[in-house]
């Protein structure tokens, strides 16, 4: 696939957990696609990015995620972005604490036909625990 087709379907990603319509993800993620960094107990596929997006969302009912760079082959979408959000719900088993959040982090994306196969990812956990106050 191109390197367009292959921007298309992450700027959609992207679309998808800041507007909180997790469906997409079943137009741009394979199903049987690989997180090599998964958030605890997330599965395979679509069905993984929503059910931790969900919780995310329902953590940071407002939460964005603004990419900051990104740069794209035939194969691999990589960037670079900010997350933020309020914490106004249950994170974890812990209560709202009602504080902001600001993070970063980096993906890297591999796309086979338009859909998400692997993704390689890291972000500032422990830096976003801290902003509310749940870790040193």
């Amino acid at each position: 696939m191109s390197r367009e087709t292959n921007v298309a379907a992450q700027e959609k990603f992207g679309e998808a957990i800041n507007s909180g319509k997790f469906e997409a993800f079943d137009d741009v993620v394979a199903p049987d696609s690989v997180d090599h960094d998964p958030a605890p107990g997330q599965g395979a596929g679509p069905a993984g990015y929503r059910a931790v997006f969900t919780e995310l969302r329902t953590a940071f009912p407002d939460f964005k995620v603004e990419v900051e760079h990104l740069t794209a082959t035939d194969d691999d979408v990589a960037l670079a972005y900010t997350a933020m959000g309020t914490h106004d719900g249950e994170l974890q088993g812990h209560p709202p604490t009602g504080k902001q959040v600001t993070f970063r982090g980096m993906q890297i994306g591999r796309f086979e036909n338009g859909k998400l196969v692997e993704r390689w990812g890291s972000s500032d956990q422990l830096g976003m625990l801290s902003q509310l106050g749940l870790a040193p």
